[in-house]
């Protein structure tokens, strides 16, 4: 009996060894994920926000609805702005994508008006 919990112990302890080692295969391709950078609407006044290529800024917006905010950026080449909305009851911010490396000008205001239109910068470098 001592045997074959020995046995099933060991194939178990192979298998999720294999798996691992398998499983951390899959992490390491060529494309490395980047996680977003979230910050409220409320701090980006005047900031400079960092990113690298294909990062995304995922904006809190607090209290005020997701789809209320419209975005201008200055460079596109360099940066562009996704709006936030909702969809099939799953919210989504609204963000700044990173597309190229160099600095942009965004300018977000929002149609709730009485909001002073939030301005900030976005560094873009290579990852």
């Amino acid at each position: 009996m001592k045997t074959s919990k020995l046995l099933v112990a060991s194939a178990v302890f192979a298998l999720s060894a294999g798996l691992s080692l398998g499983l951390g295969g899959c992490a390491q391709g060529d494309t490395p994920v980047i996680a977003p950078v979230t910050m409220d609407a409320n701090d980006l006044q005047g900031a400079t926000v960092d990113l690298v290529v294909g990062q995304v800024l995922n904006i809190n917006t607090g209290d005020l609805a997701v789809d209320s905010y419209t975005g201008e950026v200055e460079d596109g080449s360099v940066a562009e702005f996704v709006a936030g909305r909702e969809e099939g009851g799953t919210t989504y911010n609204p963000g700044v994508t990173a597309l190229a490396e160099g600095s942009t000008t965004v300018v977000m205001t929002n149609s709730d008006g009485g909001i002073q239109p939030l301005e900030f910068t976005v560094e873009v470098s290579a990852k």
